[in-house]
């Protein structure tokens, strides 16, 4: 009880203490960090932009309110899939994300998780692939833990009308898909787009190799990243991730499958005629058996100049029964069989050459000629492996200029998540990237500053906490020092005095079946200061025996219960006394016995 008390109030002073240290190092966190970089410190409103170019076909910051209902959810169905999963019911909202380094920085938040989630809107204007380059910029912070779901845009294609943005599905067309996608450990980032087919007509889709930059960290840092695609007019491509490039190609020799079809096709109708002959070599029609060729010679004979070696038994078995095993006592015959003792080395065939039956060793046979075959020979006949014939491809087109695709119209989020609270932030689409690079310099990059901040002072660990506090404050050291060694030294006195009170308490009491030690030398010092004194102990003792038996009788039997108790507890209490304190006090013990006697 009193140990866990002592712990309890140093557990209660150590609390105190590193509390107190807390929030000292807050309080410098707040003071040395730069704005945003923790929980407490004042957050600034978001940076915006005001661009009247007329490069840019779409822009969102998502700060001006009365923008937001351009964005329309779909209320369509997902065709192939179970009813309660073909709703496009995911939740969306226009907030403030927790982790945001702004104070004002609205965004497009995934709200629910294990839905299909689609929102769109409608360009400012078409984008017709007239101009060049098409630039298409957002950006995406995973709040939460990735598991499996993307986070790309669509941008749907345009024939002109309006399309109703409300039955958008994964079946609407699109002209580019674009962003990050992961499920499990395959983290993507796509760039993929339909091609229409100028002699058929048909949308083919055609995706961009795979980058050889790792992906991960962008799902999992919880940060703001940047995602922008370029795409420009001499057909090629670049993909950046924070303004860093991480993959980039042609239309023309970097998609997969290839966006221009081959010039020949295998003919599917086209069969190997019955007599093709693709055999390379054949059988000599006019090779012949020798009349001597015997087919019923064996493969290897036994070696008849072999002879059995010499001290080989031949009555002796290899395998004995074990001699010395014994049928288990809980052995059933009925349930377990008959049982057999196992079976080990014959001992008789250890040193010598073996034993049990001997034959002689096969060797390979000289008349042995095998099944005969026929040589083989060049077949006159042959004309090569055969192949399907090619044919034109009615698919293949000539184009030196696939950037000009379908034009564009709306911009959608047609996505499956397991997780939740994704943010969308900044759209752009325009053909001028200089815009995109200040849009990226003045929201993104002081944004991702901060975001950096944060989580590094959030991550902080607590080492280094207390360096930093005790950078200016060294004295904040004999306080740690205090907090951690006041605990020991407590636990230290405290169990070691317990030990030696248990020690002595062990010594100076002992059982009646305890052996017999060998006294200390203070034992020995004290047994000889009094050993004329347990002489006169003894003779007392001898005395009064002979008394008692002298003056046994009426008088003795006469004596009342009372006396004779008061006398067993008295003598109990002695014996007591002398077995508790025989160690530490002897001679107060030998007195309490003399009293004792002299009484009696």
């Amino acid at each position: 009880m009193r140990i866990t008390i002592v712990i309890l109030l140093v557990c209660l002073l150590n609390i105190s203490i590193l509390k107190a240290d807390d929030d000292d190092i807050d309080e410098e966190i707040t003071i040395d960090d730069a704005p945003g970089a923790a929980a407490n410190i004042e957050k600034t409103n978001v940076p915006l932009m005001k661009s009247t170019s007329s490069n840019i076909y779409f822009e969102e910051q998502f700060q001006d309110k009365s923008k937001w209902p351009r964005w329309v959810k779909s209320q369509a169905k997902k065709d192939g899939v179970e009813e309660i999963l073909a709703k496009y019911d995911g939740e969306w909202g226009f907030e403030v994300p927790q982790s945001s380094a702004y104070s004002d920085d609205y965004a497009l938040i995934l709200k629910s998780k294990a839905r299909h989630h689609a929102i769109s809107t409608q360009l400012s204007k078409p984008f017709d692939f007239s101009t060049s380059p098409l630039v298409v910029q957002y950006e995406v912070k995973f709040q939460t833990n990735q598991e499996c779901g993307g986070a790309y845009v669509k941008l749907l294609s345009s024939d002109g009308t309006q399309l109703d943005l409300q039955q958008v599905t994964d079946k609407t067309p699109y002209t580019i898909m674009f962003g990050p996608d992961m499920c499990g450990v395959e983290h993507k980032f796509h760039f993929i787009i339909r091609y229409r087919n100028p002699n058929t007509g048909v949308y083919t889709e055609h995706q961009a190799k795979k980058t050889t930059e790792p992906l991960d960290s962008y799902f999992t840092d919880k940060k703001s990243h940047l995602y922008t695609l370029v795409l420009s007019a001499d057909n090629s491509f670049k993909m950046y991730i924070d303004n860093k490039l991480v993959n980039s190609g042609s239309l023309l020799t970097d998609m997969e499958p290839s966006i221009i079809p081959s010039k020949e096709i295998v003919d599917e109708t086209d069969r190997k005629p019955d007599d093709w002959d693709d055999r390379e070599k054949i059988p000599d029609a006019n090779a012949k058996k020798p009349d001597d060729w015997d087919e019923t010679e064996p493969k290897e004979i036994p070696d008849e100049s072999a002879t059995i070696p010499s001290g080989w038994l031949e009555n002796e078995p290899p395998m004995i029964a074990d001699p010395a095993a014994v049928q288990p006592v809980d052995w059933d015959d009925e349930i377990d069989g008959t049982w057999e003792a196992p079976r080990i080395d014959n001992p008789a065939c250890k040193d010598i050459a073996g034993c049990g039956p001997w034959t002689a060793p096969m060797v390979p046979n000289p008349a042995y000629n095998g099944i005969w075959r026929a040589p083989l020979v060049d077949n006159p006949n042959y004309r090569g492996k055969w192949e399907p014939r090619k044919i034109p491809n009615p698919e293949y087109f000539e184009e030196t200029h696939p950037y000009k695709l379908t034009p564009i119209g709306n911009l959608a989020l047609e996505l499956w998540s397991m997780v939740d609270s994704i943010v969308f932030d900044n759209f752009l689409i325009t053909s001028d990237q200089s815009i995109a690079k200040q849009y990226a310099d003045q929201i993104w990059y002081p944004k991702s500053v901060l975001e950096g901040q944060a989580i590094s002072a959030a991550s902080e660990s607590v080492i280094d906490a207390i360096v930093k506090a005790t950078k200016d404050r060294p004295w904040l050291w004999a306080v740690y020092l205090i907090a951690i060694l006041l605990p020991i030294v407590i636990l230290v006195v405290f169990c070691w005095s317990r030990k030696s009170s248990a020690v002595k308490s062990t010594d100076g009491i002992k059982k009646k079946t305890d052996e017999a030690e060998p006294d200390s030398t203070e034992q020995q010092l004290s047994s000889g200061e009094n050993d004329e004194e347990t002489e006169e102990i003894e003779i007392d003792e001898q005395q009064m025996k002979r008394n008692v038996t002298s003056t046994a009788g009426k008088d003795a039997l006469e004596n009342d219960d009372e006396g004779q108790e008061e006398e067993e507890e008295e003598v109990n209490a002695t014996e007591t006394s002398e077995n508790t304190n025989k160690s530490s006090s002897p001679s107060a013990s030998n007195k309490s016995r003399r009293r004792l006697l002299r009484k009696e």
